[in-house]
């Protein structure tokens, strides 16, 4: 297991995901600057109940770690960075500091790395459309699209689900059950059922 400040957001990152985030509250503002200083990262998870800023949120038991890989002052004056997803992780537990920045015991979570089965090329081919139409960062990485996992988080990120959706499919690991269940989002789409399970 590992400590790591936990940064709680309205949204679920996948691994190799890529996030801006803007930064005004002093405990997040201290946690990058020591991350950047130690060449450490964090860990996002979705909010269950509470708001990103003020009060610790209750948040869901598994996230993403995270590392900068940009950042800038913004023209508001406030701190912007771009993160990218590590890997996984199951909080195992928490605790808020003085300044109310939650730390955790994590533990990492192993990655699903089968090659894209035949009968389920079809989400390598809606994944491709996807990217070569809005002109996505990773188009060009035609040997990405037959790994099964890739495939899958990659259409999790992109595809219009709600987010305690998205959070299923992160918690999945193995990725044919992930794309398994967004057949099933698909279909609820395709059929006008917005009430995603």
């Amino acid at each position: 297991m590992k400590t790591i400040p936990l940064f709680p957001l309205n949204t679920v990152l996948f691994p190799e995901g890529e996030l801006q985030l803007r930064l005004f509250e002093p405990r997040y503002i201290d946690m990058v600057g020591e991350c950047m200083k130690t060449g450490s990262g964090f860990g996002i998870c979705l909010i269950q109940n509470g708001n990103e800023a003020g009060e610790p949120a209750e948040i869901y038991s598994m996230g993403t770690y995270v590392s900068i890989i940009d950042w800038d002052k913004m023209e508001d004056g406030l701190l912007g960075i771009t993160v990218r997803g590590d890997r996984r992780f199951r909080v195992e537990e928490t605790r808020v500091q003085e300044d109310k920045l939650c730390m955790a015991e994590v533990s990492y979570l192993d990655e699903d790395d089968d090659p894209m089965p035949d009968d389920y090329q079809g989400f390598s081919d809606l994944l491709k459309e996807i990217a070569n139409r809005y002109e996505l960062p990773f188009a060009n990485e035609s040997d990405r699209f037959d790994e099964a996992n890739w495939v899958s988080e990659r259409l999790a990120e992109i595809l219009p689900f709600e987010m305690t959706a998205k959070q299923a499919l992160l918690e999945m690991d193995n990725a044919l059950h992930r794309l398994d269940y967004m057949q099933v989002l698909l279909e609820k789409i395709d059929a006008g059922e917005f009430n995603q399970p």
